[in-house]
């Protein structure tokens, strides 16, 4: 189950960073609204992906209420999920 989550937090941050500096700089720069859609979609699917594994995932990997918390900050920073897999969950 870790694999997966690791698996959708790679997903998740790619999708948070396309949104953030593709589609949203298309909508409000370029006036070119089409991609946010799509992307903002694929990217709430795995944003709500992420945190129901991290909760399921949780009790088995024994976090702390920190960790837990950190992971779940991390979903909504940029580049947040690629630093939580390096430092937090680099022993799994």
């Amino acid at each position: 189950m870790l694999k997966t989550f690791k698996f959708i937090a790679l997903l998740e941050g790619l999708s948070l960073l396309v949104l953030l500096f593709i589609a949203m700089p298309l909508k409000y720069i370029w006036d070119k609204p089409e991609l946010v859609r799509s992307v903002g979609m694929i990217h709430g699917i795995l944003f709500i992906a992420y945190i129901v594994i991290a909760t399921v995932i949780k009790s088995d990997e024994k976090w702390s209420i920190k960790t837990y918390g950190l992971i779940c900050i991390a979903s909504v920073i940029p580049f947040g999920t690629f630093v939580m897999e390096k430092k937090l969950l680099e022993k799994a």
